[in-house]
């Protein structure tokens, strides 16, 4: 027997059961697209949206969706990430053999190698990290200053995010790079109980080596460990819906 469809809460966003489309902020405010969508509610908190009902049995079930969601998300771009470092690992590996062995000239291709293995250790780590920090108020400014040097910045000062510090600094060091870093554009503006920021790409953004530690790197900081939802549905633009304090 099918289920009947329902919205579950993902992190800060939402997602359809069984469906898999995305839909976000996970608000009174923002409802899934369509009609006879009800709320439901454990604890006062918004944990989806089911249509024709909102008993506390389908409460339950939209929370254990959306952590299922989420667990099997973490584990997939881990394992992509591990893949992509392995395959890094063999590629430095040969090159050091190669260079080794009477080809000196890879000597300037063995540090380029090594480089792109810091990056995809790191987005590894980032991936696997289990934050400890709670979420408390953080001036969203001060994060793009150390975050996203050289982008053109157009976020009011008196932003304030609620979010873990050190998670919210590596979202948006990611989502820089992502955009192909110096040169992209930063915007907020204040929606509810939201900021929305939008980062427009780089001029000459080009597509990251390893696509994971792009969108699905993000998308995993974003919106379970900052408690955001990341809307990546146009090209060249990232747009990140972040609570406010």
């Amino acid at each position: 027997m099918s289920r009947a469809p329902l919205w579950a809460r993902v992190g800060g966003g939402l997602e359809l059961v069984p469906g898999g489309d995305r839909h976000g902020p996970a608000d009174l405010d923002f409802p899934p697209p369509g009609e006879g969508w009800e709320p439901l509610l454990l604890g006062g908190q918004l944990v989806g949206w089911a249509n024709g009902g909102a008993g506390r049995s389908l409460a339950r079930q939209a929370e254990e969706d959306g952590l299922r969601i989420a667990g099997e998300r973490r584990a997939h771009l881990l394992g992509r990430l591990g893949h992509k470092m392995r395959s890094a690992v063999l590629s430095l590996q040969e090159s050091a053999r190669q260079a080794a062995f009477g080809r000196p000239e890879l000597l300037e291709q063995l540090y380029e190698q090594a480089q792109e293995l810091g990056r995809r250790a790191a987005a590894l780590e980032a991936a696997a990290l289990d934050p400890k920090d709670t979420a408390r108020g953080v001036v969203f400014n001060a994060i793009l200053n150390n975050a996203c040097a050289g982008a053109t910045l157009d976020v009011p000062a008196e932003a304030v995010v609620r979010a873990p510090e050190p998670v919210l600094l590596e979202a948006m060091a990611r989502a820089f790079e992502w955009m192909g870093g110096p040169g992209s554009r930063i915007s907020g503006v204040r929606h509810g109980a939201w900021w929305r920021i939008e980062i427009s790409a780089a001029p000459n953004a080009r597509p990251l080596a390893a696509p994971e530690l792009g969108e699905p790197l993000v998308q995993l900081l974003v919106d379970v460990h900052c408690g955001g939802w990341l809307d990546a549905s146009e090209p060249g633009r990232a747009v990140l819906w972040l609570p406010a304090r």
